[in-house]
């Protein structure tokens, strides 16, 4: 630190009238960047663009900010505990403290988070670096002006990739991706068609071409698997993704077929009897999921039963509980009492499952049914229990759902927020 008191072994932080006495040597690597840029101040401008006001005798810093906020976020940095809002503080308020003081949003604690992105939505509230009070990232970095081009570009590129109303081009990005899982969506169902497949057979060119446009596909879904790799932060936590892993289960068959065609040769009527080929052809459906990337509906159906695979496991259990009883009885009522006008349909308690399930639905083939009249009386019970039964855990999932689509809605705002600023430059 070339700025201060000469000889001064410490130096104080006083914000907003608490005092905290740090040494030098523990002022170089705070863990908050808006104190750790103290060490490196030279002229009293350098710290009052970092202060609000400085004491030379003393050698004593002003910080015009929340006294408790900072209180609580000083005890996180210092590993004492989890970071959480301020009792009776506004969220918003805390988060711009954070900010301030060099952190993110993703310190807070879980709960803490979806607090703070319910607020932000509901005041349509946006913090950004640009913003006062908020401390420019690369900036804040020691070092950060070199490097600072090159981490602009790729994340500008990881945005584009990864987050579609980003900026324009991120938009017309996902339109073209969605237009290629589409063609090749409309071409897969097509090619099951009796009429393709005759057409194909007669006409070689035909088969030709759908063959060029799955190459195109493959190609580019290809391209922006290796890109969106290339460009991402962390190459673990990016193969570690389901959306990604999905990507990647789209596009490995298609190469696998292509290997197995050069080992088998060009006979299409071979490789259509080939079970293994029908099956890796198949799964290019986990295209459509691609779509998650583009669409606020898919991330929100994944964000939820990522969130409630509690409530998930609780319904599989109540319906594996009701299963196992009514089955039970119902194969006891149509089939063990009496066995010259047995119910075949219920001639085992696995039949019954069947049966079981699709009345606690509400479904209701009518493929079998109970005909005497405990069964049938037993078939009401199992309806009404279903309902009962289904009803209870779906209501938790489906405020998951509202406050996911919510969250979501939010985050896709706030990247559309810069999209309009790009337009207006």
């Amino acid at each position: 630190m070339t700025f201060g008191r000469s000889g001064a072994a410490s130096v104080v932080l006083n914000v907003g009238g608490a005092r905290y006495s740090l040494s030098r040597e523990l002022l170089k690597d705070f863990p908050l960047r808006r104190v750790s840029r103290l060490h490196g101040c030279r002229s009293e401008r350098d710290v009052l663009e970092v202060c609000d006001d400085y004491d030379r005798e003393r050698n004593e810093y002003f910080f015009d900010r929340h006294s408790e906020a900072f209180g609580f976020i000083l005890l996180y940095v210092r590993g004492h505990g989890k970071l959480r809002f301020a009792p009776r503080m506004c969220e918003l308020s805390f988060y711009n403290e954070m900010i301030y003081w060099g952190l993110e949003g993703a310190h807070l604690e879980y709960c803490c988070q979806r607090r703070l992105d319910d607020r932000m939505s509901d005041t349509y509230t946006f913090y950004s670096a640009d913003e006062p009070g908020a401390l420019g990232r690369d900036e804040a970095r020691p070092g950060g002006g070199e490097a600072a081009p090159s981490r602009r570009w790729l994340e500008r590129m990881r945005r584009t990739f990864e987050e579609p109303t980003s900026s324009l081009a991120a938009q017309i990005l996902a339109s073209v991706s969605v237009v290629f899982v589409i063609v090749s969506m409309v071409v897969l169902c097509a090619s099951t068609l009796p009429d393709w497949r005759a057409a194909a057979a007669d006409n070689r060119s035909l088969d030709d071409r759908s063959r060029i446009i799955e190459a195109i596909c493959i190609g580019w879904f290809t391209a922006e698997c290796i890109v969106r790799f290339i460009v991402s932060k962390n190459k673990c936590e990016f193969v570690k993704r389901p959306l990604n892993i999905i990507d990647l289960l789209a596009i490995t068959p298609y190469y696998i077929s292509v290997l197995m065609t050069v080992f088998t040769g060009e006979n299409s009527q071979l490789q259509r009897a080939g079970v293994t080929l029908r099956v890796l052809r198949m799964m290019r459906i986990f295209w459509v999921i691609k779509l998650a990337r583009h669409f606020i509906g898919l991330q929100t159906l994944g964000l939820t039963l990522k969130r409630c695979y509690r409530e998930m496991v609780m319904l599989l259990v109540f319906i594996c509980v009701a299963m196992a009883i009514f089955s039970a009885l119902s194969q006891l009522l149509e089939h063990g009492l009496d066995l010259e006008t047995s119910n075949k349909d219920f001639a085992s308690i696995p039949a019954a499952c069947w049966w079981v399930i699709i009345s606690m639905t509400t479904v209701g083939y009518g493929d079998m049914y109970p005909i005497t009249m405990p069964g049938r009386i037993l078939g009401g019970v199992c309806v009404v229990s279903g309902i009962v039964l289904l009803a209870l855990p779906i209501t938790f999932i489906y405020h998951s759902f509202v406050q996911c689509y919510h969250e979501l809605k939010f985050r896709s705002a706030r990247y559309s927020r810069s999209l309009s600023a790009e337009f207006l430059n």
